[in-house]
């Protein structure tokens, strides 16, 4: 149990700073690494190891990223992107054209994919205006969290939440939609307070600029037909998980197919923008996290906490522990600590929005708090834009607070 223990916490710390202390291993590789020397030392079978991965879950993220690939080899992303940023409106308006379409997309295809696609975009057509860029992106990256707990397929943590509790795509955003849209709306007046004399690009930024070579960044033409294609299936999958009782998993693989079958474009081309790091993470976290529950020292915690007088299994405080852990080790890994406490809880529809509102809301404070916000940093830092932690945490803060006492008022409401 001591190793078990301390290879679990490793791996956390590794989620939360982001590569293991001392060494050149990035979150994945802990993950993987936890999983490996738990296997080796015999602290989990191998067999057990492969049971403890739900393939539900990594089948339905890979094949919503897939979806979500194919618009980005057919250059929807691109091409939206530009379309918005050549409007002949302020700052204010493109800063809340930015986060609608950010949190639509998100809500729709998987948010890291929308972000990693467009974030290179966003730095060329701001600094071409002579904009600051960092309210745009800031605001961007806000809302492809917040606009993702619309639906169960916005980001890997809401899958997640959706099987562990067995919680239906219409019963998930009847729940998630109201407070995901008034929280984009949130971004916004809260963007615009913070940056309402700094709209102009300043000669910080204009220094940094400067100093760091700017690649240039591709134009991926539109590709009408692919792109209606895509946007056929992703209409397609979004009504069978409405109107029929297929597992989630397998339409997502069907759609996935669908567009691999593909005699323009190779599929190659479109698996390329699969994040396979953030598919191994999870995987290689199911196993570290079996590993950990077959020592019983979680359960024996779940009595501690229970005796202690909080509810695990009641809205609010998870929606609060959800979101703190967000900011510790990483949304997703968040709900990746939690799922084991949830089998057995009841309203699990309330429960599970929850935590998604609340791992999908918080996780704007830091920069580390999701993927989302780390592809951001480093995508800008990549075209010359420098965003410091500060400077997140600037927007971050009043973001996270704003939109994380709508959640707990939200939720509230409906246990009225």
């Amino acid at each position: 149990m001591d190793l078990t223990l301390a290879l679990f916490i490793l791996v956390y710390i590794a989620m939360g700073v982001g590569h293991l202390p001392g060494f050149t291993v990035d979150r994945t590789g802990a993950a993987l690494l936890g999983a490996m020397l738990l296997i080796v030392f015999g602290r989990i079978t191998p067999t057990q190891a492969w049971t403890s991965i739900d393939v539900n879950t990594i089948g339905l993220l890979f094949g919503l990223m897939v979806v979500s690939a194919a618009f980005v080899v057919g250059g929807f992303y691109d091409w939206t992107a530009r379309k918005v940023g050549e409007l002949k409106v302020g700052p204010s308006t493109l800063l809340g054209l930015l986060i609608v379409v950010g949190g639509v997309l998100s809500a729709l295809l998987t948010n890291d994919v929308v972000v990693v696609a467009m974030t290179p975009v966003l730095c060329a057509i701001t600094l071409a205006r002579k904009l600051n860029p960092v309210p745009f992106l800031l605001g961007f990256c806000f809302a492809t969290n917040v606009g993702s707990t619309a639906t169960l397929i916005g980001s890997p943590q809401n899958m997640i939440i959706a099987q562990t509790l067995n919680i239906s795509f219409t019963s998930f955003s009847s729940i998630t939609l109201v407070p995901s849209v008034i929280g984009l709306l949130l971004i916004w007046l809260v963007l615009m307070l913070c940056y309402r004399e700094r709209w102009v690009l300043d000669a910080s930024v204009t220094t940094a600029t400067a100093q760091t070579p700017q690649p240039v960044t591709p134009t991926i033409a539109l590709n009408p037909v692919e792109t209606l294609k895509a946007g056929i299936v992703t209409l397609a999958l979004i009504a069978a998980f409405i109107f029929t009782d297929w597992p989630h998993m397998l339409i997502a693989l069907a759609g996935a197919s669908i567009l691999l079958l593909n005699r323009k474009i190779a599929s190659g081309d479109m698996l390329m923008h699969v994040d396979g790091n953030l598919l191994l993470l999870l995987m290689g976290l199911f196993v570290v996290n079996a590993a950990m529950a077959a020592t019983g020292l979680p359960q024996t915690l779940l009595g501690d906490i229970k005796n202690a007088g909080i509810g695990l299994y009641s809205p609010i405080p998870m929606l609060l522990i959800s979101g703190v852990l967000s900011n510790i080790v990483g949304n997703s890994p968040a709900v990746m600590l939690l799922a084991p406490f949830l089998s057995g809880a009841g309203q699990s529809e309330t429960l599970g929005a929850a935590i998604a509102l609340g791992t999908g809301f918080s996780s704007n404070a830091i920069v580390f708090g999701s993927l989302a916000g780390i592809i951001v940093v480093e995508q800008a830092r990549a075209q010359g834009v420098i965003i410091s932690f500060g400077e997140f945490l600037r927007g971050g803060v009043p973001v996270t607070l704003a939109s994380t006492l709508l959640a707990i008022g939200w939720i509230l409401y409906l246990g009225a």
